[in-house]
């Protein structure tokens, strides 16, 4: 029987850790900057405040985490219970969304660890950590949104009861979706995290998939752990898009790439991306258990 409430758990899932992509600098890919005082993982994870995550789970590996802690740090506030006209109290209505950082465990690294291991591997942290605390706020549904990519993020608030229904959740644009290996928001639940688990794990090991460990038939080492490099469209091709909610989305840039970051930057679009208000995303950390901040 489904857990009363569940329902209403949906888990944001930021992937981060994965292969390096071609911009070269000595800080991580999802740090890019956007906007003025604004990165690329930054809007990721207000993405998820919007879609209305209570939760949200960066898939970070160690070296990254401090950087992107520092940007964000432990929670962001839900933005729709900001400023209400009608609220005698403002500051005692706000609901802040818990963030935490999650490293690809090492036996993984360098052998499956693409972006959309990250959110395989971000989905079970999340719902084996929360089932420790209760079966009654365990996810059932997990909304991920990618740093790489851009779009306007706010029309998700008019959604945000599509995305916590039994139906899967897809944004799209020009017919694309992350099918397509399109960095775009969608949504899935356990038994999509099955097949999805599936597909990285055909990708090779060190020998042909098959054969006998005896056998001296070693791949050549840039075809070993192939699943390191999978696409998303080769691992999310499975998301039936027949039986999901989809939204078009008005405009959408990829910025996995310098060109494409450049084509981006140079929009009329990208006067669109702006750093939230500070009392929706700054830096804020929650008082350690019998310690107060001074």
């Amino acid at each position: 029987m489904e857990a009363i409430g569940n329902r209403h758990h949906v888990a944001g899932i930021v992937p981060v850790a994965s292969q390096p992509l071609d911009f070269e600098f000595d800080w991580s890919d999802c740090l890019m900057p956007i906007a003025p005082n604004y990165t690329a993982v930054e809007k990721a994870v207000v993405e998820c405040a919007w879609a209305g995550c209570k939760t949200i789970w960066i898939i970070c590996n160690d070296d990254v985490t401090p950087l992107v802690r520092h940007r964000i740090g432990d929670y962001i506030q839900d933005p729709i219970w900001l400023g209400r006209k009608f609220d005698r109290f403002p500051s005692a209505s706000r609901k802040p969304i818990s963030i935490f950082y999650v490293p690809i465990h090492p036996k993984d690294r360098n052998k499956r660890d693409c972006l959309s291991w990250s959110i395989v591997h971000g989905a079970l942290t999340a719902y084996k950590t929360c089932s420790i605390l209760s079966r009654w706020v365990a996810p059932k549904r997990y909304y991920v949104s990618f740093p790489y990519g851009m779009y306007p993020v706010e029309i998700l608030r008019e959604h945000r009861s599509a995305i916590q229904d039994e139906k899967n959740f897809l944004l799209m644009h020009n017919g694309k979706t992350v099918r397509d290996g399109e960095y775009i928001g969608f949504t899935f639940n356990a038994k999509d995290w099955l097949e999805f688990r599936r597909n990285v794990r055909e990708g090779t090991g060190i020998k042909m998939p098959g054969s006998d460990y005896k056998d001296n038939e070693y791949l050549p080492i840039q075809k070993r752990f192939s699943a390191r490099f999978f696409t998303l469209d080769r691992v999310f091709n499975c998301v039936n898009i027949e039986e999901s909610k989809v939204v078009e989305l008005p405009w959408h840039y990829n910025i996995d790439n310098w060109e494409s970051y450049c084509q981006f930057l140079g929009s009329e679009e990208r006067k669109q991306i702006k750093r939230p208000h500070k009392l929706i995303l700054s830096y804020r950390e929650f008082n350690p258990i019998g310690v107060d901040n001074e």
